[in-house]
């Protein structure tokens, strides 16, 4: 897996959004973004993790901070769990793995004793210049977006 570090630049990319938009890096400059990545939509701590970030979202625009869920699903996926759950912020997946293999998330993981490749839930807070602010690995679920949310107000 990559490293990436506060203070760098962060990793460019270019992704399709749910909606069928293109998400880049040099296109959300001049603006504060937050990248959650989490390893798959509908399960129940991605939903939970989603519902919170969507509960405060109004408090994210105020704080000129744009919130995009990465995942490694396909857009369909994506669509279908953003209609579902009634998310009013943009999901992106990354089928290829490019992405998440640059941010640091993608990686082996292990569960009962079964290893296998996945995402590792993990944040990053972009400043407006595309450089790292803030990188929060191993997330906790509970309370995670709050603290993303005063992380972005206080930058």
């Amino acid at each position: 897996m990559n490293e990436i570090a506060v203070g760098a630049h962060a990793p460019d990319f270019t992704l399709t959004t749910d909606s069928g938009d293109v998400l880049s890096l040099a296109a959300c400059r001049g603006r504060k973004l937050v990248l959650y990545f989490y390893p798959k939509a509908g399960t129940s701590g991605c939903t939970v993790e989603a519902h919170d970030f969507n509960r405060l979202k109004a408090d994210f625009d105020a704080a000129e901070t744009r919130v995009v869920g990465i995942s490694p699903d396909p857009d369909k996926a994506l669509a279908k769990f953003r209609l579902k759950q009634g998310l009013t912020f943009d999901l992106a997946g990354d089928e290829t793995h490019a992405m998440l293999e640059a941010y640091g998330v993608w990686g082996e993981k292990s569960m009962y004793g079964h290893k296998y490749m996945g995402v590792e839930r993990t944040t990053v807070l972009i400043d407006r210049d595309g450089k790292i602010a803030r990188i929060w690995p191993k997330v906790k679920v509970a309370g995670h977006a709050d603290e993303v949310l005063a992380a972005a107000q206080a930058l």
